[in-house]
């Protein structure tokens, strides 16, 4: 009787025990995906083309920086003469922030 019951304590431990431990799956990886629209190739090409969309963005905003930039000397002659054009400092503000903008997406 003593022996039973050690032999079932020693069972039930082995259960246990093996419970406890992760099992792996053994089951197999599912095929890839046979529906092309789902293929990573088919995002390069996507890809590009939002690259050359941020490309003329960033042209254009270049085109907008160097207009902007070419006021200020006419500006700043004004300012010599003792008259503060009101946009001035707008337009300051304005070079800045299309400059940090492009360095930004350019260092990207």
């Amino acid at each position: 009787m003593k022996n039973l019951t050690a032999l079932s304590i020693a069972f039930l431990l082995w259960v246990l025990s093996s419970a406890a431990q992760p099992q792996k799956s053994h089951m197999p990886t599912p095929p890839d995906s046979m529906n092309p629209e789902n293929e990573t190739t088919a995002s390069v090409p996507m890809t590009s083309m939002q690259r050359r969309v941020d490309l003329l963005g960033l042209q254009k905003e270049a085109e907008d920086l160097a207009r902007t930039a070419q006021t200020i000397p006419a500006d700043m002659a004004s300012v010599r003469k003792g008259t503060l054009p009101k946009d001035i400092i707008q337009k300051l503000r304005q070079i800045e922030k299309l400059s940090k903008h492009l360095r930004m997406q350019i260092a990207q």
